[in-house]
């Protein structure tokens, strides 16, 4: 009875390891599908989410000449044109655009608006205020600026 009982012994062993082995594959498996799902909806499906269609372009509104006293005693002479969404109806007022630019021009000097980079980066500036302040309801009603004249005496 001695050898029975060891092959007996010995056949409950291998159906007990061989489930711990299934038990462990499957988890194994169900934990990599699990981060490969959960890696694939983070980086592919949220990206689609948060990226807005580009605007296109509508009316262009022209605005009139303006002249800014610059911080340093010299005068901007400036004209601009608002570029409208396709979403707008009609020619934008300007006005708020144009006090937007007489107060960050005001503050700024001759020397700062004669080399191209403090040109063109106080015009982004001033891009980024006007699309703000034309902005209803989370819809840009402006999508860029130009400027049509850009005299400094």
């Amino acid at each position: 009875m001695a050898k029975d009982e060891k092959k007996d012994a010995a056949a409950e062993e291998t159906p007990k390891r061989s489930k711990k082995k299934l038990i462990i594959i499957v988890l194994a498996a169900v934990l990599l599908l699990g981060g490969g799902l959960g890696g694939y909806l983070m980086f592919f499906k949220s990206s689609n989410k948060q990226a807005k269609p580009a605007p296109v372009a509508g009316l262009v509104a022209p605005l009139d000449a303006t002249t800014i006293n610059l911080a340093d005693g010299h005068y901007l002479k400036l004209k601009m044109s608002l570029q409208a969404t396709d979403k707008v109806a009609e020619a934008p007022d300007g006005s708020k655009a144009m006090d937007i630019a007489i107060s960050l021009y005001s503050n700024q000097s001759s020397t700062q608006l004669l080399t191209k980079e403090g040109r063109d980066k106080s015009k982004e500036q001033l891009k980024e205020k006007v699309v703000k302040a034309y902005t209803v309801k989370d819809e840009e009603e402006i999508m860029d600026v130009y400027f049509t004249t850009f005299v400094i005496q």
